[in-house]
């Protein structure tokens, strides 16, 4: 519920295939879903997908130079190359809360929603205060008997410049496509100028992220007037340390009367509701978990995967530091390539990432057509000098340089380092991934 793009659509979608028809500026979930459905048609991709099919695990063999992909249920498939696009956030966080097994009655996690689950009059609690809380708590709060939201972090919301797309404008954009790629360019730059310099930049440009600090405040100061409520919704670390949103909904759902926000911490669950620290009880029916994904664990890699010598990228990522060349190959994994890896995510839509990193693969199977070769390895001097490049610029980012001790960021990795972001312009990446030197790759 409430489920919508926080980016505007006009770049939160492929370059190469506009859609003139967003009916608002932010389009909901299913327009979203739309469009993808739109895309998988229109290039014929689904001949080549398998679905529900669950992958176990990939082991790189050496003797046959390609990859053995486990299936569940015991089927294996063989390929020369392997992509894994399984995305930054696929594997679901479930809190590790005593007594949360022991809880008897509904549970709903956002990753798995039951849109035929009805929510109207029951007592219900959402744990978590992210970006899907953010749009999803107003939706809850006006069918709920009564609702209670367990907050652990605050978030930085600013207002959200929404509207519906006259019809005027979408047969202009269908018409004339270079004012939709104008619009999308707009939107962009705005939004790498908050990235770039507000966040990435934070040491040369404090101010501009301080300005998007107090946009927020004034955000939340313009709907809360409780000053108690509004100290409990002020974030205590820097703009950007978590990831911010937009909503013009959000902060006012606080101040109905079915609607209670919880800032002191669960100690344990019993079946028919939630104990504070405090001791204090509230009884719920339903438990809505908006709890994100568990990314630096399970997700880097989503799936087992073995490279060359037994080396085993999760748990060589998890011992040692994550990293991947300009975020898609990694050393001893040879014909892998990886989108959502360590350094990869570019600007603020995901769409921006994954054509730039297409841009890359294309490079690599070119180089790998023209030589006549049949396996790719990216060098491990190349990967190291990445690395370095990308941790010595993130050093004027705000991650390092502002407060963000107390953000609980799924930013930061296991060892304290932000290593999602990659922390160039999106300019620079497109250029990068068309140039890189191919002799960083060795080819047989």
């Amino acid at each position: 519920p409430g489920l919508a793009v926080d980016i505007p659509s006009s770049t939160y979608s492929y370059s190469f295939e506009p859609n003139p028809f967003w009916s608002r500026l932010f389009a909901p979930g299913s327009e979203l879903k739309k469009y993808a459905v739109h895309v998988a048609d229109k290039y014929d991709l689904h001949q080549h997908m398998r679905f529900n099919t669950a992958v176990q695990g990939a082991r790189w063999d050496e003797d046959e130079s390609c990859w053995v992909i486990s299936l569940a249920g015991g089927e294996t498939v063989t390929t020369r190359y392997l992509v894994g696009a399984t995305g930054y956030l696929s594997q679901p966080y479930r809190p590790e809360i005593a007594g949360i097994d022991d809880f008897a009655a509904d549970v709903l996690h956002t990753s798995a929603w039951d849109d035929s689950y009805d929510l109207t009059g029951k007592r219900v609690a959402v744990i978590g205060t992210g970006a899907t809380a953010v749009q999803l708590i107003p939706e809850v709060a006006k069918v709920a008997g009564e609702l209670t939201v367990y907050q652990r972090t605050a978030i930085y919301v600013t207002a959200k410049t929404d509207f519906a797309l006259p019809k005027s404008v979408q047969r202009i954009f269908a018409r004339f496509p270079i004012t939709q790629r104008a619009a999308r360019a707009v939107s962009t730059s705005l939004l790498e100028v908050l990235m770039v310099a507000g966040v990435l930049k934070y040491r040369q440009f404090r101010r501009i992220n301080a300005r998007a600090s107090n946009l927020a405040m004034r955000n939340l100061g313009r709907h809360i007037k409780d000053p108690e409520m509004r100290k409990k919704l002020t974030p205590d670390y820097s703009f950007g340390c978590k990831r911010p949103t937009f909503s013009n909904t959000y902060f006012p759902t606080f101040n109905k009367p079915n609607v209670h926000l919880e800032t002191t911490p669960i100690d344990h669950f019993e079946a028919d509701g939630i104990v504070t620290t405090d001791g204090k009880k509230t009884t719920i029916d339903t438990l809505v978990l908006a709890t994100g994904y568990n990314l630096w664990d399970v997700n880097f890699p989503a799936f087992e995967v073995i490279g060359r010598e037994g080396r085993d990228l999760g748990k060589w990522w998890r011992e040692n530091r994550f990293c991947a060349y300009e975020g898609v190959s990694v050393p001893l994994f040879p014909n892998f390539l990886n989108l959502a890896s360590p350094y990869s995510y570019s600007g603020l839509s995901y769409f921006t990432t994954i054509e730039y990193q297409m841009s890359h693969i294309a490079r690599v199977f070119g180089e790998l057509r023209r030589r006549g070769a049949s396996t790719f390895e990216v060098t491990e001097a190349a990967n190291e000098k990445f690395l370095d490049r990308m941790t010595n610029l993130l050093g004027d980012s705000v991650f390092y340089n502002g407060s963000c001790q107390t953000a609980r960021s799924y930013y930061f990795n296991q060892h304290g380092e932000a290593a999602i972001l990659r922390p160039t312009s999106t300019l620079n990446t497109r250029r990068e991934a068309k140039r890189f030197p191919l002799s960083d790759y060795r080819f047989n």
